[in-house]
Order: structure tokens, then C-alpha cells, then sequence
């Protein structure tokens, strides 16, 4: 039997978030704990973000991020940001450098309490995203929803922010698209190996949009910060923006800042709610406050 772990309930914006602390030990957290606590109304969570001690990269901690599925993520940034503000709550410190599937990441805590992640460098080529056949140009794809002829969204952005993204553009209201219909039937289309999270964006300013998210492995969802950094750079990619954008999600807003050299800033806020203990190995748990 596995000793017990303290837990934060958390959300970034609205992205359902667990922080796992698995600082100090060996063994990891199953699979089949995250589905039995994402099965519960109370700790249901959109992302497990497993805190680990620090591995060969990163000073801070090493995390390994689940899916409400119990399947893995290769990024969350709303995780991330939860992750920060916990630590921050912890030990006072600003900057963190964190690794996560080998790779460093580095996030901050701004004066005004919003915390800042480096998404890193987005990857656009087809085989990086990764689909399932060539396409020379990734800003707009050969991929429909709705009748043979007659799309409701066409042409969509793919890109890959840690996830596979692809990103639909609308002409009207985001909410009007039945997302929740089309998205699991894209989250596994042959054209994406790995599954795909499906975003739909809406112009409203001249550096501002609104979107909706499918996740893989977790569904409609509040927000999802990497689809948001999806969204900005594709955006920016056609000249729709410019590399400064304001993403309007249903859980709340992300400041994204692609840099000069490449690399993505999300800004946002997040969120404690409430802390608990749970058994890493059966998901078990006990809420403490």
C-alpha cells in the first residue's frame, strides 16, 4: 500500500487542475488514480500535474502531466501557471525552471500576481505535429467539418505547442459551433497519429480573439493554454494579428506574447481552491480544507 500525498485543487481560468506532490518519492502516479479522481465531482480535473523532485533539467521539479483519460500530456500551461502559484505559496520565490518530457520550461510570478510561462518554440513542419501525410503548408490544411461541399469550417492552422493543435477559423460566434459533436470524432482522425486538441477562434479585435477548445484526452474544456498559444501563433502565421494577442477563453483571458526569437509567453491568472491527500497508486483521497 502507497503512502498517502498532500494535493492542491486547483484551476487556471477555469482549466481544472490537480497539483500532486510527489516530491521526495519513487513511484508515480497511475493512471488508474487519475480516471478514479477525475470520475469524482470534486476532484474531477481537466489535467494531473505530478510534481516530482527535480530531474536532469530544471532546478525546481519534474513534472509529468495526465489527462482526465489517464493519458499523458506533453504540455499545460494553465497547469503550469497552477503549479507556480502553489510553489510560489510554498517558498516565496518568483522564477521557476521546471523540466517536463525532458525539456526545460521556465515560468515567473509577475508584480501583479499573474504568472508568466515560456511555452517555448512552436513547431509547424507536418511531420513535427505530427499528421499522417505531407502537407507543405501547415497555416491551412485540407480539412472539413460539415456536408461534403458545404463546411461549416474549413482550412484549418495545425500546429504543435507541446500537443498537436488544430485550429479552425469562424465567421461567427464560437459558442454557435457544436464542438461537443465534432470535436471527439476529430480528436481521432486518421490525419492525426497522436490525436488532436480542435480549437475554434473568432477575430474580434485587431489583436484580440475568441475560442473554444476540445482537448484530447479531456474534452470540452474551460480553457487550455497550449491551444491558446496554437491559436496566437497560427493567427500571427496568416497576418490575421500581430505576434502580441489576446485569447478570450470561457474560463477567463490569456495575454500571449511570441517573441522575436520564437519562443511563446502566456500570462495568466490561477486559481486554489481547495487541498487534500490522496493515495497516488488508487486515487483514493481525503479533503483536508
Amino acid at each position: 500500500m502507497s503512502q498517502n500525498i498532500a494535493f492542491a485543487k486547483m484551476n487556471g481560468i477555469g482549466n481544472k487542475i490537480i497539483v500532486a506532490d510527489m516530491r521526495g518519492r519513487g513511484d508515480k502516479v497511475t493512471p488508474q488514480a487519475a480516471i478514479a479522481l477525475a470520475s469524482n465531482p470534486d476532484t474531477h480535473f481537466d489535467q494531473l500535474m505530478a510534481v516530482h523532485s527535480p530531474g536532469p533539467v530544471g532546478k525546481d521539479a519534474l513534472i509529468e502531466i495526465f489527462n482526465s483519460d489517464g493519458s499523458m500530456s506533453g504540455a499545460c500551461g494553465n497547469g503550469t501557471r497552477c503549479v507556480v502559484q502553489w510553489l510560489n505559496k510554498q517558498t516565496g520565490g518568483k522564477e521557476f525552471s521546471f523540466e517536463v518530457e525532458g525539456l526545460p520550461l521556465a515560468a515567473q510570478v509577475q508584480a501583479d500576481g499573474l504568472v508568466s510561462v515560456n511555452m517555448g518554440v512552436p513547431r509547424f513542419a507536418w511531420d513535427q505535429i505530427p499528421l499522417s501525410e505531407e502537407f507543405a503548408d501547415t497555416r491551412g490544411i485540407e480539412l472539413e467539418v460539415g456536408p461534403l461541399g458545404n463546411p461549416i469550417l474549413h482550412t484549418p492552422a495545425v500546429a504543435n505547442i507541446g500537443n498537436p493543435h488544430v485550429v479552425f477559423w469562424a465567421d461567427r460566434d464560437v459558442n454557435s459551433y457544436a464542438l461537443d459533436k465534432f470535436g471527439p470524432m476529430l480528436e481521432y482522425h486518421p490525419l492525426f497519429p497522436e490525436r488532436v486538441n480542435i480549437s475554434i477562434a473568432q477575430q474580434v479585435g485587431e489583436n484580440e480573439m475568441t475560442m473554444r477548445t476540445w482537448e484530447r484526452g479531456a474534452g470540452l474544456t474551460l480553457a487550455c493554454g497550449s491551444a491558446a498559444c496554437a491559436v496566437a501563433v497560427s493567427a500571427a502565421r496568416l497576418g490575421k494579428t500581430g505576434r502580441q494577442v489576446r485569447l478570450n477563453l470561457p474560463g477567463g483571458s490569456l495575454d500571449i506574447d511570441w517573441r522575436d526569437d520564437n519562443f511563446i509567453m502566456m500570462t495568466g491568472a490561477a486559481e486554489h481552491e481547495f487541498d487534500g491527500t490522496m493515495d497516488p497508486l488508487t486515487g483514493d483521497w481525503e479533503r483536508l480544507t
